[in-house]
């Protein structure tokens, strides 16, 4: 033996004596933010789990509001049905704002996560009260209902926009970096959190640079809805 991890197709389940297969369903049509979210997703996996990123191939490209989330709704919904017909173990929807998330749970027949919800709970659970970081105030009205929706309300202290367009995630010449930080760092000096969660799947490879920079935690609901997943997943076999 030297102590190497070994690949992930030799491992299996100590649960279920198989491989754990999470769907993680991007419900927008950008394949680079598919990416990064599969990226984000299988480094916090453990070595029996298999994550599987998709986004529907029809839909708007980013989801910024209400009407975004509305027309992402058929195609995120088919992919839902997909999963389930392969008989994944675990499904989440990685947008900040849990678009179709009560429609997917009654649809999948697994346990299903929206990366909003996950991070809601785990800056609970780690930061007390918490400040969240979004794209663009269109967004603010739809997290807040959700937040509301949870009984989670009381535990947020504002969520704040950057101004940020979600697709200027994408984008190496863009500021988006420097606007999310310059948020974050305003959120400390006026709301003083326990803990930032980031309002948007795009903003997950931001993750570990701002935390250290900030010295707080940062929530990124890709990674905290893996950590969930996986535990409901095991806690129900």
């Amino acid at each position: 033996m030297n102590g190497s991890r070994p690949p992930i197709s030799a491992v299996r389940s100590k649960v279920s004596g198989r491989l754990m297969r999470i769907l993680v369903i991007n419900p927008n049509t950008t394949s680079s933010m598919t990416r990064k979210i599969a990226e984000a997703a299988r480094l916090v996996a453990p070595p029996d789990v298999e994550i599987v990123a998709r986004n529907p191939n029809s839909g708007p490209e980013a989801i910024q509001g209400r009407e975004d989330g509305e027309a992402a709704l058929p195609g995120t919904l088919a992919e839902v049905e997909k999963g389930r017909d392969e008989r994944f173990d675990a499904t989440i929807l990685a947008c900040f704002d849990d678009t179709g998330l009560d429609e997917a749970r009654a649809i999948s027949g697994m346990p299903t996560l929206g990366i909003g919800q996950a991070a809601f709970h785990a800056a609970m659970l780690i930061g007390k009260k918490f400040s969240v970081v979004t794209t663009l105030s269109v967004s603010v009205p739809v997290i807040c209902k959700n937040l509301d929706s949870y009984g989670l309300a009381g535990s947020c202290i504002r969520v704040r926009a950057s101004e940020v367009p979600v697709l200027d995630l994408e984008r190496s010449d863009s500021d988006a970096r420097r606007r999310v930080a310059a948020e974050i760092e305003l959120a400390l000096h006026e709301d003083q959190p326990g803990a930032i969660v980031l309002g948007c799947a795009g903003m997950t490879d931001l993750t570990t640079d701002l935390a250290r920079r900030f010295n707080i935690p940062v929530i990124d609901g890709v990674v905290a809805a893996v950590g969930f997943a996986v535990g409901l997943v095991r806690m129900t076999v």
